[in-house]
C-alpha cells in the first residue's frame, strides 16, 4: 500500500511516499482536510508559508488521533524572504504559527520572489542568505530535512557552492506531458528527492484525449494514471484535494503501468495552457 511507503532521504529521514498538498485549502477546510487525510492513512502533509494555512494545516494533525511524530509535515520559506534575518524569523514564525517544536521538513518556495517571478535576476545572494537560515534551523533541530522548490540547476548551484549541508529534496512541477528529466537528473545527481506537484497538471490533464483513454484501459481515474505515472519515474507526488473521495482515489495506486505505456505517456505533447490556473505555473 503506497500510504505505507516511503523513500530516505540523503541524511538517513524517511518520507512517505504519497502527500497530501494543501494549495489553496484554507482555514476549516484544510484542517478538516488534514484530519480526514490522517483518518485515510496519509502520514505526508504539505504547505507553505503562502499558502496562508499553516496554522490549520497543524489544527488537522492535532486533531488526529497520532502523536506529531507519525506525520511528516512540510512547510516552504516564502520566496520573498532573501536575507538571512527574514528567513530565521520567517521560520520561527511557522512553527509558531503550527505550534511544533520542529518541521519534519522546509524548504525555500522559490528562488525568485514571486513579483520578480521570470526577471533575470536569479538573488544568488539573497538565496544563499536564505539557505544559511535553513540550515542553523536544521542544526538546531527545529528542521530535520532541508531544500528547494522551483530552482533550476544554476540555482542549485548557487546553493551549493556556500552550504554547510547540502539539499535534500527538490519539489517541482512534474507531470504526464512535462517532466523536466535534465532538472530531476541533476536534482538526483545532487542528493536529492525530488517531489513532484500538480501531478495532474492543475486539473487540465482531466481534458487530454490520450491519458482519458488509458486511465480506461487500466480501470482507473486519471488522477490515478497520474499519479501512479510520477511514482514509477521515481517522484513524489503531492496531488491536492479537499475532498476525502479524491483522496481515498489518489491513494489507491497499487498497481503497475507498463513499460510500453510509460513510454506512450512520456511521448505526449506538452500542455501548452494551464487554463485558469496558467496564472500559478509553479506557485504551488
Amino acid at each position: 500500500m503506497i500510504l505505507k511507503e516511503t523513500y530516505t532521504l540523503s541524511n538517513g529521514i524517511t518520507i512517505p511516499k504519497l502527500a497530501l498538498g494543501t494549495w489553496m485549502i484554507e482555514g476549516e477546510s484544510a484542517t478538516n482536510a488534514v484530519k480526514k487525510a490522517i483518518e485515510l492513512g496519509y502520514r505526508h502533509i504539505d504547505t507553505a508559508q503562502d499558502y496562508g494555512n499553516e496554522a490549520e494545516v497543524a489544527d488537522g494533525v492535532r486533531a488526529s488521533s497520532l502523536e506529531r511524530e507519525q506525520v511528516f509535515v512540510t512547510s516552504k520559506l516564502a520566496a520573498r524572504h532573501k536575507t538571512y534575518d527574514e528567513a530565521t524569523a520567517a521560520i520561527e514564525e511557522s512553527l509558531e504559527k503550527m505550534g511544533f517544536e520542529y518541521l519534519d521538513l522546509m524548504i525555500i518556495h522559490s528562488p525568485q520572489p514571486w513579483d520578480h517571478f521570470g526577471s533575470e535576476d536569479r538573488f544568488p545572494e539573497g538565496n544563499q542568505e536564505a539557505w544559511r537560515a535553513l540550515e542553523d534551523a536544521y542544526k538546531a533541530g527545529k528542521l530535520k530535512a532541508i531544500g528547494l522548490s522551483n530552482f533550476q540547476e544554476r540555482d542549485i548551484d548557487t546553493i551549493l557552492e556556500s552550504c554547510s549541508v547540502a539539499p535534500m529534496v527538490h519539489q517541482i512541477l512534474a507531470h504526464v506531458t512535462n517532466v523536466p528529466s535534465a532538472l530531476i537528473d541533476y536534482s538526483r545527481n545532487k542528493g536529492m528527492l525530488v517531489e513532484a506537484y500538480s501531478p495532474v497538471g492543475h486539473g487540465e490533464l482531466f481534458k487530454n484525449e490520450a491519458i482519458i483513454k488509458m486511465a480506461e484501459k487500466y480501470n482507473i481515474s486519471v488522477p490515478q494514471l497520474c499519479i501512479r505515472y510520477d511514482l514509477q519515474l521515481g517522484l513524489l507526488p503531492l496531488p491536492k484535494t479537499a475532498n476525502p473521495d479524491h483522496m481515498a482515489n489518489n491513494a489507491a495506486v497499487d498497481f503497475e503501468i507498463a513499460q510500453a505505456d510509460m513510454d506512450a505517456l512520456s511521448a505526449l505533447e506538452p500542455i501548452k495552457d494551464y487554463g485558469e490556473a496558467s496564472q500559478f505555473p509553479v506557485f504551488q
